[in-house]
């Protein structure tokens, strides 16, 4: 029988929170089971295993991105739209370690058939990219450059890599520019 107060739900904001604090690589069933003052078989009636808790941690992670990239976006275009875009994704990156870390996993397409997060993300950073007028495939591998540039940049800052006196935000606001530069300039296809 479920322990009073222990709901699916709680396990999964609980083992974010812990994901945020100690890193996404360190839930496991018995980190989290000792934050709430259970046994490990506590948490098997809400869980199966740490795979599916780091999963429903990522489809939860997915939903809160989304929010904030969307809100972020909202009724704007062009490089004001890049550059709400960014910031929202290094907030919350930044803010949610764990989380965003989490956003990052692949997930067995049974596990995320009933979520629309992850869509979510996707089309919201596609419509960012709507007013570039990209179209396949200039626009994935525009949407590639983009993850991979904040991802890189967010990761290194979040290690402190960082140790040139120049404010990051200044070279991460320069970076969006030329971000923005880049999609205004996509390069032709090389001939076949």
């Amino acid at each position: 029988m479920p322990r009073a107060g222990l709901t699916a739900e709680r396990v999964v904001e609980a083992a974010a929170e812990l994901a945020d604090a100690v890193g996404l690589e360190y839930v496991t069933l018995s980190a989290l089971a000792r934050s709430f003052g259970v046994k490990d078989a506590s948490l098997y009636s809400h869980v199966k295993n740490v795979r599916e808790l780091r999963e429903r941690v990522a489809l939860l992670a997915s939903g809160e991105f989304a929010e904030r990239l969307t809100a972020a976006v909202a009724g704007r275009a062009g490089k004001d739209a890049l550059a709400a875009f960014a910031a929202a994704y290094r907030a919350f990156a930044l803010a949610h370690p764990g989380r965003y870390a989490a956003t990052q996993l692949r997930l067995d397409p049974a596990s995320a058939a009933g979520s629309t997060a992850h869509a979510r993300v996707v089309e919201t950073t596609y419509a960012t990219f709507r007013a570039y007028g990209l179209a396949e495939p200039d626009l994935t591998d525009a949407v590639r450059l983009l993850r991979s540039t904040f991802h890189g940049f967010i990761t290194l800052e979040a290690a402190g890599a960082f140790a040139h006196p120049r404010d990051p935000q200044a070279s991460w606001a320069r970076a969006v520019d030329a971000l923005h530069d880049t999609l205004t300039r996509w390069p032709a296809p090389a001939a076949d």
